[in-house]
């Protein structure tokens, strides 16, 4: 959810492969959002459509073997099983944060806003957060984000090895 540390970790993730695999891109949710304008959104059929655009944009880099790392937030089982299924290969990690963390994280102001009732669509407050059925990693993230290192290295340390074109 907001706040778990998606785009530290992903962004850490994706700079320390990157000096292996220079095909590599790293995709966060909220950048993406703004490349494509950010008319949809945030309710449930606004977040529905970004999935597709992200699963697609995703699938057609993956096709021209660019391996990609994905910051996103994901509460679509559906779209889930449609990446492990489309991707030549598909590795998902999990952020498990407490909801008092991200609470007490919020860098967007988004929870306070929300329990608020200043703004809707918030997931983990007025939209659910589905638990992620099958991740192939969870990462305890309740710490702090001034040293994500432990977690990246977590990370490299089980991601299966890929391919440098």
């Amino acid at each position: 959810m907001s706040g778990s540390g998606k785009t530290t970790i992903g962004g850490r993730l994706a700079a320390r492969l990157k000096k292996t695999h220079p095909n590599l891109v790293f995709l966060d949710g909220d950048i993406l959002r703004d490349v494509w304008g950010d008319w949809l959104g945030h309710d449930i059929a606004g977040r529905r459509v970004n999935a597709h655009r992200i699963s697609h944009l995703c699938r057609v880099l993956d096709l021209q073997k660019i391996h990609i790392v994905a910051a996103v937030l994901s509460i679509f089982p559906e779209w889930q099983r449609w990446n492990r299924e489309n991707f030549s290969r598909y590795f998902e990690v999990f952020l498990d944060v407490p909801m008092q963390v991200l609470q007490a994280r919020d860098p967007k102001a988004l929870y306070r806003r929300a329990f608020a009732g200043e703004i809707q669509n918030v997931v983990g407050v007025d939209i659910p957060f589905p638990r992620v059925e099958h991740p192939d990693l969870v990462l305890d993230n309740a710490t702090d984000l001034t040293d994500v290192e432990p977690l990246v290295e977590r990370v490299l340390t089980v991601l299966p090895p890929l391919e440098v074109e």
